[in-house]
């Protein structure tokens, strides 16, 4: 009993320190997955074994880990995860390098000829398709910048495409096992693949994305209709963005080999783990002297998170507090299936409109597991549904999602403000129809 309450009081601790924001995220989870090894897994449980579940580094030395698809579960440390973000962020670096980003955007905004309309909606739609193979916040940062020099040149507010941006990067993270980081926690730890995701949250995103067009566009349908008034001449040519035309074609390149070994990793065998350290190391092979300057830029701290927060997790599952939270779930939905989905979505999605989707997600992943056996409920069905919830909620407020706060940051700093009004009138009706959406394809989908 003690060991739970320490675990709790760690875990709601942490979750505060991340709310609050007054110290690097990374120190947070680190320094709470030392306190849970210390004071949970060593002063109360007296347990070496869970100190090692936790740490979870046996799986190195099994070559299931490395080639073939394991579907096996187990606490503590999701080394997969971390292994495959962080060869995605070398990627991702190495063709930020280049200019890939920059061309792309400059490349669809000549292609339908500057029109305010269609480069609204052409942004939106490629926020959401790059998300499901890049980092949300990677795609975010680059099109907002590109959206802002647009703006500049063509003389139109950026803002209503900036929040339209952000909330489609959120949806299209929901579409892949790899658009999203919940997404990724979820697929390693159960052993789903690319495939599965995109057959079955695929679904959701690509309905969700047909009314979020639809609702963008009468939200900002006088805004749209207004033309621009310059020479579309004296906007830069995509060719313009393009830093090296070699490194340009290898970066996209290695982007395509990424797409079709994750699409078929499932039929191969190939591990996320392989495949994020196959792709990081074809990047950093094929970057010659600008292989050291990339690795620099890789987001480190950010995996140092995910170790710290999975450690924090392993803490509640071990303890079985995560047990006794699915339990008072089930019971509270009397065993009803469809109200247990239906709770699964909204308290993903209010949750993650004002807490990190990530810490969330990491939590109730052991909860549904217990509620799929102890419930009758299909655990797909759970994982399709906290997916939803978790990744289309967090584009409800400024704070909800990463691409969230890094969108408004970056707006920010090319002097244009999105305060906190503007931008709940603008994502929260969308954020609440898609997860009716989301709500009502699972039911049909799924049990009826």
């Amino acid at each position: 009993m003690i060991a739970k309450v320490v675990a709790v009081i760690i875990f709601l601790c942490m979750f505060f320190f991340i709310i609050w924001d007054r110290f690097p995220r990374y120190l947070v989870t680190l320094i709470s997955g030392f306190a849970t090894i210390l004071l949970v897994f060593g002063l109360c449980m007296h347990s070496p074994e869970a100190i090692l579940q936790a740490l979870n580094l046996e799986p190195f030395l099994h070559t299931s880990f490395w080639i073939t698809h394991s579907a096996e579960e187990s606490m503590g440390i999701n080394w997969s995860t971390i292994i495959f973000i962080g060869g995605m962020m070398i990627m991702v670096e190495g063709m930020s390098s280049v200019g890939f980003f920059r061309w792309l955007c400059m490349w669809i905004a000549k292609a339908v000829n500057y029109q305010r309309c269609a480069l609204f909606l052409s942004f939106m739609i490629m926020s959401a398709i790059l998300a499901m193979f890049i980092d949300s916040i990677t795609v975010i940062m680059f099109l907002v910048a590109v959206t802002i020099e647009l703006s500049q040149l063509l003389t139109f507010n950026p803002i209503p495409m900036i929040l339209a941006e952000i909330f489609c990067a959120n949806l299209g993270g929901s579409a892949t096992m790899c658009g999203d980081p919940p997404n990724i926690i979820i697929g390693t730890a159960l052993g789903y693949s690319f495939f599965d995701f995109l057959s079955n949250t695929g679904v959701a995103a690509f309905l969700g994305l047909i009314a979020s067009i639809i609702y963008f566009y009468f939200l900002n349908r006088k805004y749209l209709r207004q033309p621009f008034k310059v020479d579309t001449s004296h906007v830069p040519s995509p060719q313009s963005a393009i830093v090296e035309k070699k490194g340009f074609v290898k970066s996209t390149i290695i982007f395509i080999i990424a797409v079709v070994l994750l699409v078929t990793h499932s039929a191969t065998g190939l591990t996320v783990a392989t495949i994020g350290i196959f792709i990081g190391g074809l990047t950093v092979i094929c970057s010659g002297s600008h292989a050291k300057e990339i690795l620099k830029k890789v987001d480190y701290v950010t995996l140092l998170f995910f170790i710290g927060l999975f450690i924090v997790v392993s803490g509640l599952e071990e303890t079985g507090v995560l047990e006794n939270i699915a339990e008072f779930i089930g019971s509270s939905c009397g065993g009803n299936p469809l109200l247990i989905v239906t709770v699964i979505i909204w308290v993903s999605g209010i949750a993650s409109a004002f807490v990190d989707n990530i810490p969330f997600a990491a939590t109730m992943l052991p909860v549904i597991k217990v509620l799929a056996a102890s419930h009758g409920v299909p655990l797909p069905t759970l994982v399709w549904s906290l997916s939803l919830g978790c990744d289309i909620g967090g584009s409800a407020t400024p704070i909800g999602a990463s691409a969230n706060v890094v969108g408004i940051s970056e707006a920010e700093r090319n002097g244009h403000h999105i305060s906190w009004k503007k931008y709940l009138s603008t994502s929260l009706g969308a954020t609440i129809i898609v997860l009716v959406i989301s709500n009502l394809y699972v039911i049909l989908r799924y049990f009826i």
